[in-house]
């Protein structure tokens, strides 16, 4: 599976004295394939998180267009495209994330219960959990999780039906070490499995699992290692 990027950009507007927009993203191209973790570093506020969800189809750029396999996403219905992003893409969101009314384990099935299909996922969802080293804290709700917890849980409901790209906003953030480790590792065997990965990470380690490295810089996109 292939996705190509092709001119995105991405402003705010807010009028003020100085300007009247605020270019988060310059226009920028670039290739997510499978088999391969591509990854963007910068500093926060550098536009590459504003990519990474214009490449998921949850961010309408301002111009460009994003194309899975050629289909433009942007150009589908919204309904089209909930299922395409369900089918194909798993999204490991920055920051927080959980039905605080659910369980773990309910909230790692979540993505099978949107567009139920009649499977169960619950061996996968354990078995996740079990990757990420949560595997006893099925039962838990959110409030009982602290962050690292909560992020390792958001990461197993990413990958619960096995997408065809990850998508992963900062997904060490709130781990220590080994967890870090572990959490890069599992996100490098899934591309080794074929899945494409487009990483969005400040962490030096991440460095060691990519295939290919670009730098974001006050919105401008440009290639580390290729």
């Amino acid at each position: 599976m292939l996705l190509e990027i092709k001119g995105v950009s991405k402003k705010y507007y807010r009028p003020t004295k100085e300007a009247s927009h605020f270019e988060a993203v310059k226009p920028c191209d670039l290739v997510v394939q499978s088999g391969r973790v591509t990854e963007i570093i910068g500093r926060s506020g550098s536009g590459k998180s504003t990519l990474l969800y214009m490449a998921a189809g949850l961010l309408t750029p301002n111009s460009g267009k994003v194309l899975l396999d050629k289909k433009d996403l942007y150009a589908m219905n919204d309904r089209d495209l909930s299922l395409l992003r369900n089918k194909n893409f798993g999204v490991i969101p920055q920051g927080q994330t959980g039905l605080f009314s659910l369980s773990v384990l309910e909230n790692v099935k979540t993505p099978a219960t949107l567009y139920a299909d009649g499977d169960d996922y619950e061996k996968r969802a354990l078995e996740l959990l079990d990757q990420v080293g949560i595997r006893h804290l099925a039962g838990a709700k959110m409030n009982e999780l602290s962050g690292g917890e909560l992020r390792r849980m958001a990461i197993a409901r990413a990958l619960l039906l096995e997408p065809k790209i990850i998508f992963a906003d900062e997904p060490t953030d709130d781990l220590d070490d080994e967890n870090t480790k572990t959490v890069l590792s599992l996100i490098r065997s899934v591309a080794d499995q074929g899945a494409a990965v487009l990483l969005v990470t400040h962490e030096a380690e991440a460095q060691k699992y990519a295939d290919s490295i670009y730098r974001m810089d006050a919105g401008i996109l440009a290639p580390v290692k290729e």
